[in-house]
């Protein structure tokens, strides 16, 4: 039994005693989304178009997550209708931006790590890096909207007659909240795992603008950026969109 049997097991474990039935639920969306990011693997290097698979794919992580990970349908389908409105956007925004910023395919520093392999494999480096830009933002938004929905269904449980702008205000502050700790986490994220590469260009003296230019330092940067964007686009949604829901209810119950 190799390190890496015995920790997910160690994970399994403790997840059954902390969440109990919800615990394992959690632990089984999470190994269904590790066998769908390997099939993504495999229909890409396959030939299938990336950016159509890692958005297909995206679309049943999504899910997964979401619905696996809550009970409440009214919470889970505004955080789900929320994450597909944000993933579109960032499709938008993602493929020119990496673009312009030629961040596409190895860097120099990575020159020694693949020297031996040949890199004519076929595959567009470009739409590969949209698509692996695609995925690293689900877990983020996922994890904001569903938030941010169950934050404000359990106000909306707690005073059903809370007005719009109350409503709107207490989604702000959840958000808040959220934006703090996620900004964290993606950037120390960043940099822990890159940090043995910062050590190296420091050790062979690059100076401030050499890291400016990097190209992995920039494709890092760029990854954090658009997380940070679609999670703050991600919770001004939700909150709209639990708000617009409330009130075509209210509206149906008169």
């Amino acid at each position: 039994m190799n390190s890496i049997t015995v920790l997910t097991l160690i994970l399994l474990v403790l997840m059954a005693i902390v969440g109990g039935k919800r615990g394992v639920v959690s632990f089984i969306s999470v190994a269904f989304n590790f066998c769908l990011l390997f099939l993504t693997v495999i229909l890409i290097a396959g030939g299938f178009p990336p950016l159509a698979v890692s958005a297909f794919m995206g679309i049943c992580i999504l899910a997964i997550t979401i619905y696996m990970g809550n009970n409440d349908e009214r919470a889970t389908n505004v955080a789900f209708l929320a994450t597909l409105l944000v993933l579109g956007a960032m499709l938008v925004i993602i493929i020119p931006f990496d673009h312009w910023a030629m961040v596409a395919g190895f860097s120099n520093e990575q020159s020694e790590e693949i020297e031996a392999f040949n890199l004519l494999i076929g595959v567009n480096f470009s739409a590969i890096t949209a698509a692996v830009t695609i995925l690293s933002t689900l877990g983020a938004i996922a994890e904001a909207a569903i938030a941010v929905a169950s934050g404000l269904e359990e106000v909306i449980q707690n005073k059903p007659h809370i007005s719009l702008s109350e409503l709107f205000t207490s989604g702000r502050n959840i958000g808040f909240q959220i934006m703090g700790m996620t900004f964290n986490t993606l950037f120390f994220g960043m940099f822990g795992g890159d940090l043995s590469l910062f050590i190296l260009l420091y050790k062979l003296d690059a100076n401030f603008g050499y890291y400016l230019n990097a190209k992995i330092f920039v494709r890092e940067c760029m990854l954090v950026l658009y997380s940070a964007i679609a999670v703050i686009a991600v919770i001004w949604i939700t909150t709209y969109l639990m708000g617009r829901k409330v009130n075509n209810l209210r509206k149906t119950d008169r």
